[in-house]
């Protein structure tokens, strides 16, 4: 957690050097509190790190830039800040953008940096890239990442998910996970940059069949 909250100070001072130190601790506290709520079985820290992990890797790749890097972090953070496996579809998304630009701005990024942001977590609302855009292309990748993770940790995240949704019904389950994953495995291209798609696809293509075909038994 310490770690954690480390990166996010960097960053934030990175790309906002005039933030107030109070609102730079009290917004990463408020972030960190959101991530580590226990009904996060997935959605929680564990899935922040591994991203930021993905973004590493990218990174390394040449995908992006140090700074990309940095505002795609950012990103990363608001991503799943307002999360409800309640919520009606789409919801979370728009609400967790919203967050982001309101935190940002008393944050004082730039509008440019802030609409960057905002356009990054509404993505995730069906992981829809329309541009060719690296920033866009790379935050796109290290969010789906675990579906190219090691069997045993893509098992688990299937697991969490699951816990997650516990309130609902077996058959209803299947059906909603399926009606999720199945666009992915369909794609003609999982990923969208091209240390993702080499590296990255085999293992996702496999991991997706695999669960695709317990949801159907």
């Amino acid at each position: 957690m310490p770690a954690l909250i480390t990166w996010w100070t960097l960053d934030v001072r990175t790309l906002a050097p005039e933030a107030h130190a109070d609102a730079v601790a009290r917004t990463g506290a408020e972030l960190l509190g959101r991530w580590s709520h226990p009904a996060r079985r997935y959605h929680g820290t564990t899935h922040l790190v591994e991203m930021f992990w993905a973004l590493e890797d990218l990174e390394a790749a040449g995908e992006v830039d140090d700074r990309q890097a940095c505002l795609a972090r950012l990103a990363a953070w608001f991503h799943d800040a307002v999360y409800d496996a309640r919520a009606r579809p789409g919801a979370n998304e728009a609400d967790s953008a919203d967050y982001a630009v309101r935190s940002l701005r008393r944050l004082r990024l730039s509008e440019q940096h802030i609409r960057a942001v905002e356009d990054l977590v509404r993505m995730t609302d069906g992981h829809h890239v329309a541009a060719d855009d690296p920033l866009t292309s790379a935050f796109h990748d290290a969010d789906l990442w675990i579906l190219a993770a090691p069997q045993g940790r893509f098992d688990a995240y299937c697991a969490q998910v699951r816990e997650e949704y516990a309130f609902v019904d077996d058959q209803a389950y299947r059906a909603g996970r399926t009606a999720v994953l199945r666009p992915f495995a369909d794609r003609e291209a999982v990923y969208r940059t091209r240390h993702a798609r080499r590296e990255w696809t085999e293992q996702a293509r496999l991991n997706l069949s695999r669960e695709l075909a317990r949801l159907s038994d």
